[in-house]
């Protein structure tokens, strides 16, 4: 195990390993999973155990630390990122569920990492001291390296059919309980991630590996865990799509860099320097602005929410829902801006040799997943503040 860091120390360790990850971003890419290289300086530079409890060995990070982690690995490269993002937020929810849980998965290896996905794609059916689950979860991201899982299931009835209205867990599995198809993963970006789909046959989930979805989603989780560290009592719906933006924020930064790099030296089939265009040269600067205002709000939005927890105060569901707005928005705002500088780096940009394309790509990924779908959400953030109670859909993951 390597040695616990301290605050700062895991982005340290991670500059150490730029050139290293930026390179083997490319073999990612082409194994359509994260390389082992990559994993390894993952581990040892200690970017999943941020969120771990320090019973554990884990640092007990601050959001803030975390975001600017992984933004810094999305530059690099946007699935190591990506998995960075996604990975490094399980330990934070395991820290809710029984200790026996917790020891199963960190008690003889603290670099266990987990998988997931949260939604509720399989079903859960209550036995004498726990439940049968069966299913197939998509978008696995990281799971090769990955010795457990923590994913969604429906409550179902005796006969294994989903309550109604409906009822979801989260529940732990080990690497013997579930199938990875390995064939499920062939996309145009975040190749890296190696995002597969989990099978789930007839495994037994004890009781103490599962915990009620709204409990987390709500706060009542580390209450009734007994943690009163302010990380563990920060908002679910402003940590859980942290990572995932913030990957995104740091593959837009990653993009503006190769960039401005190419452009140095780069002269139009006409002859004039592209220093020389000032049409492209405020492309860039508008990019810039507009990448480096996603980074500042998105890391705004943690630093109150974090004086808030720290003072014991109730982060509002109208605060929650323009937080998610801003999350949101974040994306959108950096993915454009890297479509305005993608579009003037001339054919050469193109080139699978190029590593722009590959950022290029990753971004338009990222911003496929649900996390960042702003229509509910700016529906929800609008109507509560003027006033309204939004109901439903327009509730969820706020």
């Amino acid at each position: 195990m390597s040695e616990v860091a301290k605050p700062g120390e895991v982005l340290n360790r991670i500059e150490q390993y730029a050139d290293e990850l930026r390179a083997e971003g490319v073999e990612g890419d082409r194994l359509m999973r994260l390389s082992d290289t990559s994993a390894k300086r993952l581990r040892e530079a200690g970017v999943m155990r941020m969120f771990q409890p320090k019973e554990y060995g884990g640092q007990e990070a601050h959001p803030r630390e975390f975001a600017e982690t992984v933004m810094a690995i999305g530059a690099l490269d946007g699935a190591t990122g990506w998995v960075s993002g996604i990975v490094g937020v399980h330990p934070w929810e395991l820290a809710f569920f029984d200790p026996r849980a917790q020891e199963e998965v960190w008690g003889e290896d603290p670099e266990m990492w987990m998988a997931s996905p949260y939604a509720p794609m399989g079903v859960a059916r209550p036995v004498d001291g726990g439940y049968i689950l069966n299913g197939r979860w998509s978008f696995s991201s990281g799971t090769d390296h990955c010795g457990w899982v923590m994913i969604g299931a429906a409550i179902g009835d005796s006969d294994g059919k989903p309550l109604s209205p409906p009822q979801a867990l989260h529940v732990v599995l080990p690497r013997s309980d579930y199938e990875i198809d390995a064939e499920s993963w062939n996309v145009v970006g975040l190749r890296g991630t190696g995002s597969k789909d989990l099978i789930v046959r007839d495994a037994f989930i004890p009781d103490y590996r599962t915990i009620a979805a709204d409990k987390v989603q709500d706060g009542r989780a580390p209450k009734e865990a007994g943690r009163d560290e302010t990380l563990y009592h920060f908002p679910f719906s402003c940590i859980f799509p942290l990572g995932i933006t913030s990957s995104l924020i740091g593959i837009a930064e990653g993009a503006l860099a190769c960039n401005i790099a190419a452009q140095r030296e780069r002269v139009t089939v006409y002859g004039l320097p592209i220093k020389d265009d000032p049409y492209v040269m405020f492309a860039i600067g508008d990019a810039a602005a507009e990448i480096a205002a996603s980074r500042a709000a998105i890391l705004d939005t943690v630093d109150r929410f974090w004086d808030m927890t720290e003072k014991g105060q109730e982060v509002t569901f109208e605060q929650r829902a323009v937080g998610r707005r801003t999350q949101t928005a974040a994306a959108w705002r950096a993915v454009r801006a890297v479509d305005e500088i993608f579009a003037r780096s001339g054919g050469g940009a193109l080139q699978l040799a190029t590593p722009l394309q590959r950022f290029w790509r990753d971004a338009h990924a990222g911003l496929q997943h649900a996390i960042h779908v702003p229509g509910s959400i700016f529906h929800a953030s609008a109507l509560t503040q003027m006033g309204g109670e939004p109901q439903g859909v327009h509730r969820a993951m706020i």
